[in-house]
């Protein structure tokens, strides 16, 4: 049996859904992640032959499928397949109940419909509750959450769910204004950006402390 076919099996077994954006480390291990990169080596060579490219006399080529094996797995999807990083959270212990903002974050992602780049900033306002986090945690989930096949509707809500788990603020605002090149690589071939964001708590239900937050992202060079 193939090695993907295993994992699917596992996964299913359990219960558990492989879509393009979901987290898959609890089934996978890392020794299982070279077995599996050899398979996607193995498809990606086919697919150059299938679009009558010689792999085997182009000097260009002949490694081409291992490269584009090891960067899906171990790089621009590697949010599938790694556990979430370790995210330190603190007491807030000066009560602190401002908002404060993190950002502009570089994110990193790809089209699940044509697997073409996605690349953006990321902004994210706080008002603190019981706990806070450290700052380069931000970064780090949000690369974890982004680094899969995505739609940026459904990784904004991801990467909002994610903080909102781990520091049960008060208020929680995150922004995504990223390129598509999916739109402007291919298609209409055009600038193509769009920006998402998410509200919960205070910032969904106070037009003011939104409108403030709004204010602060626009000062961190948001239409830079």
């Amino acid at each position: 049996m193939k090695k993907s076919e295993e994992i699917k099996a596992r996964i299913t077994a359990q219960g558990g859904s492989y879509f393009a954006n979901d987290n898959i480390s609890a089934y996978v291990s890392d020794g299982e992640l070279a077995e599996l990169s050899v398979e996607v080596e193995g498809n990606v060579k086919a697919l150059l032959q299938s679009l009558v490219i010689d792999v085997d006399n182009d000097h260009n080529t002949q490694d081409t499928a291992r490269r584009v094996a090891k960067m899906f797995l171990r790089e621009v999807f590697e949010g599938r397949y790694v556990p979430c990083p370790k995210v330190t959270d603190f007491p807030n212990a000066k009560k602190v109940d401002e908002i404060y903002v993190v950002g502009p974050i570089t994110v990193r992602s790809a089209c699940s419909h044509h697997l073409a780049p996605i690349m953006g900033k990321a902004w994210v306002g706080v008002i603190p509750g019981e706990r806070v986090i450290g700052l380069s945690k931000f970064n780090r989930v949000a690369h974890w959450v982004m680094s899969r096949p995505q739609i940026q509707e459904e990784a904004v809500v991801q990467l909002a769910d994610e903080l909102e788990k781990r520091m049960q603020p008060m208020a929680l605002g995150v922004v995504v204004k990223a390129t598509h090149f999916c739109g402007c690589w291919r298609g209409i071939k055009d600038q193509s950006e769009m920006t998402t964001s998410v509200m919960r708590g205070i910032f969904a239900s106070d037009h003011t402390a939104k409108s403030e937050l709004m204010e602060i992202i626009k000062g961190m060079s948001f239409h830079g």
